[in-house]
Parts: structure tokens; C-alpha cells; sequence
């Protein structure tokens, strides 16, 4: 038996949750750059490109924070946002290697590997690159939602993750 895993009664093998947290922060991060690098080098997606009626790849370079808040184009702005992302991202990890539930720690993993992959594309473009646009027509009119990466989706997941957890998950144990 390898460090990080451990034996349950049943004899079997099983993951501890930091290990499952820094797996799914691993996988979050390899499957968010490989997309990017592969839109950018191999597909070389340079204008919007109709998927499917619903689904559009768009490329979109976003110089600011979730939904574009805080566009930045200076260096000093792109610094302080980066700043701001190590911070969080460090006590996520810390909020990670003390969280008590599996759910919780895979949840940590994924928001960390999703500000990890937008952090890269930061430091490698100035800007993290978008791509994925879902939208929809009623009536005439084109409703679109905003222009997303799969770190993005990581992150979404990994929230609504620990608001189950939080919200419905095992209950903690009562002080008697």
C-alpha cells in the first residue's frame, strides 16, 4: 500500500481524500490546458466556429476576472490579479489538506486546478483564453452566455460541490 492510501476494514485499498483533492486539482489542470493548447495550436480556432445550434467555439482573450469584471490591460493590474489568484489559491490548498469530508476535498482540487490553469494562461498570454459559447434563440432575439473555459467549468463544479457538501452532506459531529 502506497502513501496516501489506506485500508478500510474490508480489505480494501482506497484513496484518502487529500489524495482525491490533488488528483482532481491534477486532472482539472491537465484537461483545461490540453484544450487550450489544442484549440490554439493544432485547431488554430481564430474566429467563432457554429458546433452544434447551441454551441459555438469563440475565441476570447479575458484580460479580467470571472464574467470579465475588472478588465486590465496594464501590467500592474494583470500583477495584482495574479497576486490576488496566488493568495486564494494557497488558501484553498490549506482549506484542502484540512477538509474532513472526500466531496469537500475533491471540490477544494477543482476550483485549485481550474485558478491554477487561468493563472498559466495569464502568465503566458496576459489574458486567459476563452473558448466555449452556449446561446439560444427565442423569439428572433440570440441569448447568449458568457464565453467560458473548461478551468471555468472546474470551478463551477467545485463550488456547487461544496455547497452540497455544506448544505447536505454528513452533518458534524455535536459537542455532548
Amino acid at each position: 500500500m502506497g502513501p496516501g492510501f489506506r485500508q478500510d476494514d474490508g480489505g480494501d485499498t482506497t484513496m484518502t481524500p487529500l489524495r482525491a483533492g490533488i488528483l482532481s486539482a491534477l486532472i482539472a489542470l491537465v484537461l483545461d490546458q490540453a484544450s487550450k493548447l489544442w484549440l490554439l495550436n493544432v485547431f488554430h480556432l481564430k474566429e467563432a466556429v457554429r458546433v452544434a445550434p447551441f454551441f459555438d467555439l469563440v475565441p476570447a482573450w479575458n484580460t479580467g476576472i470571472s464574467y470579465g469584471l475588472l478588465q486590465s490591460d496594464s501590467a500592474t493590474g494583470q500583477l495584482a490579479l495574479m497576486a490576488v489568484k496566488v493568495v486564494a489559491v494557497i488558501a484553498l490548498t490549506v482549506w484542502m489538506v484540512r477538509a474532513q469530508t472526500r466531496l469537500a476535498t475533491v471540490a477544494l482540487g477543482l476550483i485549485i486546478g481550474g485558478a491554477v490553469g487561468n493563472a498559466i494562461d495569464r502568465l503566458a498570454y496576459g489574458a486567459v483564453f476563452d473558448f466555449a459559447l452556449f446561446h439560444v434563440e427565442i423569439g428572433g432575439n440570440i441569448y447568449n452566455w458568457y464565453v467560458f473555459n473548461l478551468a471555468d467549468v472546474a470551478i463551477v463544479a467545485g463550488v456547487a460541490a461544496l455547497l452540497y457538501d455544506s448544505f447536505l452532506g454528513v452533518p458534524a459531529a455535536k459537542a455532548p
